[in-house]
């Protein structure tokens, strides 16, 4: 149970920390055409990430695959850059309108699980029970991303609700901002 802790916390701080950004980021133009009301909807999403994630962790872990870092660390903000460019083609958000966004979650994640892929690779390598810590890690994950996106959505609901911003015009604010955050990471990161 000592491993699962560790692991819950290094899963949780993969989020919630600062140097997280494009974790972050992410999260922030997948969410950011979701409401309060679409809470379920917005779990099952970032339990897509999650699946997508993970499944790239542990391919890595049991060294299955590996990935050049550079080329991962540039194709991060890429997917933030995509997921904010289809926002700002939704009209109407409807479920079916917006049903895109799973398939976004669940591929940009096998993406952003290679970004953390080498690191936690050798920090399990020696670890005895493997499937328990990625479990534990992924928990965490999970717990982190959830905070994130039920944050947007309270931030979400006063501005639209209280504030009275124009929602349209709410998620054109939020996926400029990842676009233009993620596009100057990009930039920054393009493999040589």
């Amino acid at each position: 149970m000592q491993d699962f802790g560790f692991y819950f916390k290094l899963g949780w701080q993969h989020i919630i920390n600062k140097e997280a950004i494009d974790h972050q980021l992410f999260i922030v133009a997948l969410a950011a055409i979701y409401l309060m009301k679409d809470w379920k909807q917005v779990l099952i999403l970032v339990t897509a990430f999650t699946i997508g994630h993970s499944l790239t962790l542990a391919l890595s872990v049991f060294d299955v695959i590996r990935f050049n870092s550079n080329w991962v660390e540039f194709l991060i903000p890429i997917t933030i850059v995509i997921t904010a460019i289809t926002n700002l083609f939704q009209k109407n958000f409807t479920a079916k309108s917006i049903r895109i966004n799973y398939f976004l979650a669940l591929s940009f994640g096998l993406i952003h699980g290679m970004g953390f892929a080498n690191y936690i690779r050798f920090m399990m390598a020696s670890d005895q029970n493997i499937g328990w810590s990625l479990f534990g890690f992924n928990v965490g994950l999970e717990v982190g991303q959830i905070m994130v996106v039920l944050s947007l959505l309270i931030l979400a609901f006063i501005m639209i609700n209280m504030v009275k911003v124009n929602r349209r015009e709410w998620v054109i604010f939020l996926s400029a901002s990842a676009f233009s955050i993620a596009l100057k990471m990009a930039l920054d990161r393009i493999p040589t």
